[in-house]
Order: C-alpha cells, then structure tokens, then sequence
C-alpha cells in the first residue's frame, strides 16, 4: 500500500509519520509538497501536524488553498483514503472535505497530554483493528482542538456514526473533565458520510511504538493497510 505524506511550510509531524508507516508498518511512502499538483499513484493521502504555514489567519486557512489541495479534494471525492491529523485536521476542516470548525482550546492553553479516547465506531477503514467502545491512550498536542458543529450537524453525525472518537476517561466515560479542549461532544475525531476521509486531533504516530509509551497509534496505521489488504471498498 503506498502512502504519501504531505509537506506543508511549517510541517512539524511529518517525519513522525513517514517513520510510522515506513520504519514501523513496513509500507512505501513518499513526501509530497505543498507545491505539487499531482497525487496519482498513492492510496491514502495523510495531512500530518504542524503549523502549516505559521497558522496565520486560522489554523489550516492558508494551507487549504496550497497547489497540491485541489488534487487531495480530487482524490478524496473520488473515494481515495485521506487522514488528517491535528493540523490536517483543521485543513480538511477549512477545505470543507469535513463538516464543522475549529476554534481555539477553551482553556486557552496549548495543551501536550496523553488522552484517552473512547472509539466510537469500528466498521471503518481506520478502526476496523479496534473493537467499538474499545479505550485507547493517544496523545495531543494543540491550541486550536476545540472542535465546533451546529446543532443540526452534530445531529447528522451522530446519526451517520461519523464520530469516531471522544474524549474519555480511563474507564471510558465520557465527561467535561476527560475534555483537554472543550470540544463539542468531547469529540476528538470524526469521518465524512462515506467513510474515506478522517480528522483527529490526537496523534496516532506519536505512539505506534513501545519505545514512545504506547502502541495504540500502530493500530490505526495497521488497520488501514489492512483495510487495503483485504481488497474492501466503501460502499460495497
């Protein structure tokens, strides 16, 4: 399965996810840059963290409109795999690939912890390794995780399962103090209608080795490639 992991000015976890799905998974993966305008040739797209283009304006405003964005909208309308992580979270936010803003944590801090999420929908291409309700310890690293929707969105989320992940405690109950943000929800991930495109805030490639203090992260990386693997499509 080849990856590519796109570079933006101001990309700081994209090292961290090439050595994740190349070191540790074993897979082909490439570095893309903002400055392409082609993504032919790869199965899933990953938009790492970072503070893409120094987060001017808003968190992921400016990136969202990089030459090599087009092609990603492209790729993911037309089914293809697309993980955005913290940063690419926020880009695919403002790219409109996924519904709902981010504003900044409520506490109005910058915020480094482990959490732990709850996951909340398994039959996907990214959870399908976990099991639903499953707890899991992934860490984050942001000022701007305080995920927004309206009523009427949040609404269609739920109704779709396109929450993935909240924020939880360790006995996975979901409550204001589990929230690190002050997310809506205390969701900490969710997918678009069809499944193929995922945003979280927490980062998978910083625990996808027990050298890191955790491994729950490999398992979101493996249960892609294992989605892929198994010659599985949305839909089918």
């Amino acid at each position: 399965m080849k990856f590519g992991v796109i570079v933006f000015p101001g990309s700081n976890c994209d090292q961290d996810v090439y050595h994740a799905l190349g070191s540790v998974l074993g897979q082909p993966v490439d570095y893309l840059w903002h400055g392409d305008t082609e993504v032919a040739g790869y199965d899933c797209l990953v938009l790492p963290g970072g503070f893409s283009y120094g987060d001017y304006l808003r968190a992921g405003a400016i990136a969202r409109f990089a030459p090599i964005m087009p092609a990603v909208i492209d790729f993911a309308r037309s089914g293809g795999l697309v993980l955005g992580i913290c940063n690419g979270f926020q880009i695919l936010l403002e790219a409109g690939l996924l519904p709902g803003a981010m504003r900044r944590n409520d506490c109005l801090q910058f915020r480094c912890q482990w959490t732990y999420l709850r996951v909340e929908n398994n039959a996907t291409p990214f959870t399908n390794r976990f099991q639903e309700g499953q707890v899991i310890r992934i860490p984050i690293a942001h000022g701007e995780g305080n995920y927004y929707a309206d009523a009427a969105t949040l609404a269609e989320l739920e109704a779709n399962r396109q929450i993935i992940f909240r924020y939880c405690n360790q006995d996975g109950e979901v409550t204001p103090a589990a929230n690190p943000n002050g997310s809506v929800g205390n969701i900490a991930g969710i997918v678009n209608r069809e499944g193929n495109i995922l945003g979280m805030m927490p980062h998978p490639e910083r625990c996808a080795e027990s050298l890191l203090g955790g491994t729950d992260g490999r398992e979101l990386f493996a249960s892609i490639v294992d989605w892929w693997q198994r010659g599985e499509r949305l839909g089918a």
